[in-house]
């Protein structure tokens, strides 16, 4: 603000006094702010993890916001437990250093779970978490022993327990209650996607119902039409497809097939089954290893279900397509507005932490990855640019918003030979000539 300020026209003559004064404050106010704004970027605005404690997290309940060296001790345990480890690894190993991330990220995430539900104003009961055990344990333990069992090898204590499934109804509730509050798909969106996925979606395709007898011996499917050519009624058909037909599905129904669509069929069947008329014996006609033959008995025509007949069905699709995004926008605030909020001692600095400073490099990566010649060299390492899959050209629909995915690739080189240019990816638009 004070630069601008001073940046209005050439200073003159009849600049006034009190407008000098005015921009000298202004500026000094600036110097304050930038100050703060570096200080707080080298950490010198972080607050003080409190004697006791590895981590603080900030605007919590101080029951909430506190994690205890002891419970983070208790947390550790658990996961080496959990590991299979016989003992706890040495402070100095990266194995320790993976299970302290472990502890302490699930501590911090209880935290930031239960601080989201107070500024969302859920709550849950003690009878709500006592009812939702009672299904767990139902579900994964046969006995009370078995629970008792698992209880001992995990190192949970019951309050442990009751904590974990208190912080479960806690997330489904944000979840549900967050998602609620996703817009409603339009009028316009509706019939967008009923005008998109008409064909594909809301129209039923024409067909035909047949009866035929399919075996792999020729001479019984002709001795099967002989016998319908003498009479061709529905009881002829099942005597007759039972004695001939091999395909156990439809013989007992009397060779009985419906909804027979012309994309499943190909060469002469496609051909006996819709071009023969209704009531016209076809065949035999070879098909893949077998003969058939076959009576065309109705015609299914073509029907298209209307707007108002799918609406509650699209705005259905739409309404959870649309929830799922803006959960997953919601989830990607709640971590960076949480990590700002959470401040670790030193030695339990992880990567939810304010006060954490990466390299620029992937967790998990190994060193070798990035070392000119490492004396290990890594099994794998992450890609050096997040990948990306733009859509094909046109692909994107109502139904698909991300449309279909066009894997990149490096674009093939030409011969060599003068003048030849490098083959187009599949789905690039092709460079057009000045």
């Amino acid at each position: 603000m004070g630069a601008k300020a001073g940046q209005r026209g050439k200073p003159g003559r009849d600049r006034t006094a009190g407008r000098q004064r005015l921009a000298l404050i202004l500026f000094g106010l600036l110097l304050v702010l930038l100050f703060v704004g570096f200080a707080v970027a080298q950490g010198l605005g972080s607050p003080s993890v409190p004697s006791g404690d590895v981590a603080l997290i900030e605007e919590v309940p101080d029951d909430v916001g506190h994690i205890s060296q002891e419970d983070f001790d208790r947390a550790l345990v658990q996961q080496v437990s959990q590991a299979k480890l016989k003992k706890t690894p040495a402070r100095d190993s990266k194995k320790f250093d993976e299970l302290k991330e472990a502890a302490l990220g699930e501590l911090i995430d209880q935290a930031w779970i239960q601080g989201q539900a107070e500024e969302l104003d859920i709550d849950v009961t003690d009878k709500q978490v006592e009812e939702e055990l009672a299904t767990i344990k139902k579900q994964n333990f046969g006995s009370d022993g078995a629970y008792a069992k698992f209880l001992k090898e995990s190192k949970f204590t019951q309050e442990d327990v009751d904590a974990r499934v208190r912080l479960q109804l806690l997330s489904t509730q944000i979840q549900e209650k967050v998602s609620a509050e996703a817009p409603k798909p339009s009028s316009e969106d509706v019939e967008a996607y009923y005008e998109a996925e008409k064909e594909s979606q809301f129209t039923t395709k024409a067909s035909r119902d047949i009866r035929l007898i399919i075996n792999k011996d020729k001479s019984k499917v002709e001795a099967a039409k002989k016998a319908l050519e003498e009479d061709s009624s529905p009881a002829n058909w099942k005597k007759v497809a039972t004695k001939y037909s091999s395909d156990t599905t439809s013989a007992p129904k009397g060779g009985l097939q419906e909804g027979i669509t012309e994309e499943f069929l190909e060469g002469p069947l496609k051909t006996a089954v819709f071009e023969s008329a209704t009531g016209e014996l076809a065949g035999p006609v070879n098909y893949q290893t077998n003969w058939v033959v076959l009576e065309v008995v109705k015609l299914n025509s073509a029907k298209e279900q209307k707007l108002a007949e799918v609406k509650a069905q699209i705005e259905s699709t739409l309404g959870q397509e649309t929830q799922q995004t803006f959960f997953n926008e919601f989830v990607g605030d709640f971590t960076t507005r949480w990590t700002q909020r959470t401040f670790c001692a030193d030695g339990y600095v992880i990567e939810k932490c304010a006060n954490f400073k990466g390299d620029g490099r992937p967790t998990g990566a190994s060193p070798a990855c990035y070392e000119a010649d490492p004396k290990t060299p890594a099994t794998e390492c992450p890609a050096p640019v997040t990948p990306i899959s733009p859509a094909l050209p046109g692909s994107a629909t109502e139904a698909q918003p991300q449309g279909e995915r066009l894997q990149q690739r490096p674009l093939p080189e030409g011969n060599g030979e003068a003048g030849e240019e490098a083959p187009v990816p599949a789905g690039a638009v092709p460079p057009t000539g000045e």
